[in-house]
């Protein structure tokens, strides 16, 4: 058998010993899960395949909508992410919104190089314009991996205004609709999150002129 069929193979194998195993806990788990979703929280992360969302804050599917790209950039033409926010925000009324980047992100640490590494680069430059914003901050931290680090973090706070300055969290906030975005971030080699003390919960915190129609909400 060729190696990557076989490879393939063991996944189908995986999936059916998955299910076996979820379904001699919970006999009704698919079931419920089938019937509907109905989450409370949006995550949108790294594409990472080392953070996997539910896993690390232990929620079941049909817990937690997920979006994921590389280094969790949320951008306001990128019509695949605002799509998720919508459908998150208007469909499935989700109350949470977070933003979750890691430490020792490679996308992070490709956009700190001058290498061409292809297509990447143009989606990369969104997290050179956060290091060009805070650069003041960064070029002053001698070590690589704690730079790297610093900007992990940074990135996470300017994503999380990029979610607040669409109009539809904004509109969400205006309809009267509870809505939260937070910041956070993952550490690979202990596994725990760490709240970056951000959350935003209405248009007040968002400067004016980002504000639909300039309000003073």
């Amino acid at each position: 058998m060729d190696t990557r069929m076989k490879t393939l193979h063991d996944l189908f194998q995986n999936n059916r010993e998955w299910a076996k195993r979820r379904t001699q806990q919970d006999p009704g788990y698919f079931a419920r899960l089938s019937s509907q979703q109905a989450p409370k929280y949006l995550w949108i992360g790294c594409s990472d395949s080392r953070v996997p969302a539910n896993d690390i804050v232990g929620l079941d599917p049909g817990e937690l909508f997920v979006h994921r790209n590389v280094a969790n950039v949320v951008v306001h033409t990128d019509f695949n992410c605002l799509s998720v926010i919508q459908y998150a925000v208007e469909v499935l009324k989700v109350e949470h919104i977070i933003v979750c980047g890691h430490y020792g992100c490679g996308g992070i640490r490709a956009a700190l190089t001058g290498s061409q590494l292809g297509l990447i680069d143009n989606w990369l430059r969104h997290i050179k314009d956060v290091y060009q914003i805070n650069s003041s901050v960064l070029d002053e931290i001698a070590n690589e991996s704690e730079r790297v680090d610093r900007l992990c973090e940074l990135n996470v706070a300017q994503q999380v205004s990029n979610v607040c300055h669409t109009t539809i969290v904004q509109n969400a906030w205006t309809r009267g609709q509870a809505l939260n975005v937070h910041g956070w971030i993952y550490k690979l080699n202990d596994g725990l999150l760490r709240d970056l003390k951000m959350c935003v919960t209405g248009p007040g915190q968002v400067p004016l002129i980002y504000r639909v129609g300039n309000g003073n909400a």
